[in-house]
């Protein structure tokens, strides 16, 4: 399945509980089982480029999301990596961020949150928190998120 993310499927249930405008900005419960957090990173680490480790800008357990050719405008990466757009935590939620256009529809249908830090001005207004997938439905909606994120950062600055 590949959603539409300028009017993505509602998430079902309430929204996890997180930190809210605290840093560190962690989600607090509905985390991703084992095999799809596990597909999860599989899905990112195929994606063009993409080279994985510890993150540059949050806690070391968390999987950065990096690229070897870096192409995207400042907005498209986690500062002051220059070539990190996003993280993947031990319990499956992402900080990422997103392609301006998909922010307001992916956090209206439950899907995601601002991260606290894109609040000041030095940093970008585009990272968000993707909540972790709890099955095969939301792990389609995340991944295409996810490949937008990606998408963003590898292509060429004003194409």
């Amino acid at each position: 399945m590949n959603p539409n993310l300028l009017t993505p499927p509602r998430r079902h249930g309430e929204r996890p509980t997180t930190t809210g405008l605290e840093i560190p900005h962690d989600q607090l419960d509905m985390f991703s089982p084992p095999r799809v957090r596990a597909e999860l990173v599989k899905q990112a680490q195929a994606l063009p480029g993409v080279f994985t480790g510890p993150s540059q800008v949050s806690e070391p357990s968390s999987l950065a999301l990096r690229l070897r050719q870096p192409l995207g405008p400042w907005e498209a990466f986690l500062h002051p990596s220059t070539d990190e757009f996003g993280h993947i935590h031990r319990a499956g939620f992402l900080h990422l961020t997103l392609p301006r256009p998909l922010l307001a529809p992916l956090v209206e249908a439950g899907w995601a949150e601002q991260h606290p830090i894109s609040l000041r001005p030095e940093w970008p207004d585009t990272i968000v928190m993707l909540y972790a997938p709890r099955d095969d439905g939301e792990l389609d909606v995340v991944l295409a998120a996810l490949r937008a994120s990606w998408q963003q950062a590898s292509t060429e600055k004003g194409r």
